[in-house]
């Protein structure tokens, strides 16, 4: 039976999906070569290069599957047996990172860093001066912790170091700045179904002109960047890419470039300021420090003697609202709050308020009544 009620997603994805996006998306089907379809690709290959902030003789697509896809056609085309990366690891997608370019033959050093805090790029600067590296990987936002890491800051030391920089932005694309051109970031992938509000199921990459230039034979059929180039740009077959999903993507692309990128970060930091004044009113707090906390995903800690699962329940099935859980050693111990592309309002951050209030309250967590939405309303009045 499908389902009958529209959640209300403020987990780590997916996030909400807009009327408009969702009307997109009951356009005719068409096949993966149709005129009318590849004309759409060239469309959705100049919106991503803009998002991205690609620059110029780089490449940009989107990768058929989910954020996990982006990762693996990332790895698959810069890295093979005996690539020495450098992977900096901050939580739960930093370490999938290291494992999938293991995978791939790559010999993996791991800049280990605390879960719940940032990387300094010191750490960076000293695991390179110990040995030569071709390539550094970082996760921008890492999803699991919600922390932000300084990616612009990484990637000016790994070119110093010749290195090209591969760079995780599935929760970041679109919520928080990116600019790859000028970050001298090399190889950067994302998501639809974060920031950009989309459906999952597609991942967008963009290749700059050294990655370009130093890509190596993919060991991986489904993500080759030179098969999947013929098809996006030579028209060549490759896969049955999903039009309706293409149609979500672009329609969401579009959506992104009529608020403008600088206006939407503003709209997601703002945001993430609200929740986390009203959160503090209430007596709780975010796991990263203030300088290192994403806008995009906010791990908020789980006061002692509360059940966090029982909260999440029931704001699932009182107040149709899903969050996401602790993942590794969080688990128990964080929520994760997701404030991603139309998610990222005022509405839905009173709502959550209102509702994490009562879902505490039946815990037994003591609280002023209404502290949170009112710090909230008070925070919002202060952006006006």
């Amino acid at each position: 039976m499908l389902p009958a009620t529209e959640r209300i997603l403020l987990g780590p994805g997916p996030s909400p999906v807009s009327p408009r996006i969702m009307r997109a998306m009951a356009a005719p089907v068409l096949s993966h070569l149709d005129p009318d379809l590849v004309v759409m690709l060239d469309d959705v290959r100049a919106r991503l290069g803009r998002v991205f902030r690609l620059g110029d003789g780089g490449l940009c697509l989107a990768i058929s599957g989910t954020g996990t896809s982006g990762m693996e056609a990332a790895v698959a085309n810069i890295a093979h047996e005996g690539t020495r990366a450098l992977v900096v690891v901050t939580g739960y997608f930093g370490d999938r990172l290291a494992q999938m370019l293991g995978r791939y033959g790559a010999q993996v050093t791991r800049v280990e860093v605390e879960w719940g805090r940032a990387c300094d790029p010191e750490a960076v600067r000293k695991a390179l001066a110990s040995g030569r590296v071709n390539l550094v990987a970082v996760v921008q936002a890492e999803t699991s912790t919600g922390v932000l890491n300084p990616v612009e800051a990484i990637a000016r030391i790994a070119r110093e170091h010749d290195a090209l920089t591969l760079v995780d932005a599935v929760t970041s694309l679109a919520a928080h700045p990116l600019d790859v051109a000028a970050w001298d970031v090399d190889v950067c992938y994302s998501c639809s179904q974060k920031g950009l509000g989309a459906p999952s199921g597609m991942a967008p990459i963009a290749f700059g002109p050294r990655a370009l230039a130093r890509r190596v034979p993919s060991r991986s059929f489904s993500f080759d960047l030179s098969l999947l180039e013929d098809y996006w740009v030579r028209r060549k077959y490759h896969h049955t890419l999903s039009s309706t999903l293409l149609y979500a993507l672009r329609e969401a692309l579009i959506a992104v470039e009529e608020e403008g990128l600088e206006a939407r970060w503003a709209r997601h930091r703002r945001h993430h300021r609200v929740l986390a004044a009203g959160l503090g009113a209430m007596g709780l707090e975010l796991l990263p420090p203030e300088p290192e906390r994403l806008w995009s995903l906010n791990a908020v800690c789980v006061p002692e003697g509360v059940d966090e699962a029982a909260v999440r329940r029931t704001l699932l099935q009182q107040f149709n609202i899903e969050i996401g859980a602790g993942l590794g050693p969080l688990a128990g111990r964080i929520w994760r709050v997701g404030l991603m592309g139309s998610g990222s309002s005022s509405q839905l951050v009173l709502l959550f308020l209102s509702a994490l209030e009562q879902a505490l309250r039946e815990q037994g967590y003591r609280m002023d009544p209404g502290a949170g939405t009112a710090a909230a309303a008070d925070a919002l009045a202060s952006f006006r």
